[in-house]
């Protein structure tokens, strides 16, 4: 399936997810994340950055590894991504849904 976001269009499963990584750019991230209602900051794209390198070291995601990982507390995380914080920004960051999603 196909979506544009601010004019580039990229492949996405059906829960809205990129299917490719590569087809990523922040731009992308920005038109997600507008879909997503949230105003991107420094701090959310320190957060975003977080979790494409942990996914391109195959590291699995989950909430409270985000929480330690130093660049955002398990609370700032909530507050930065209110309607479930790891799959919006899983989301925004181009990576797939994580396990521990549901």
């Amino acid at each position: 399936m196909e979506k544009t976001y601010e004019g580039i269009s990229v492949d996405v499963n059906e829960e809205g997810y990129l299917t490719d990584l590569s087809q990523w750019t922040k731009e992308v991230g920005n038109g997600i994340a507008k879909e997503e209602g949230v105003e991107m900051t420094d701090k959310h794209w320190e957060v975003i950055n977080y979790l494409q390198e942990q996914y391109r070291n195959e590291n699995p995601l989950n909430i409270r590894k985000v929480g330690k990982s130093g660049v955002v507390s398990i609370k700032e995380f909530y507050a930065l991504f209110p309607n479930g914080p790891l799959k919006v920004s899983s989301r925004v960051s181009g990576i797939p849904k994580p396990i521990s999603c549901i």
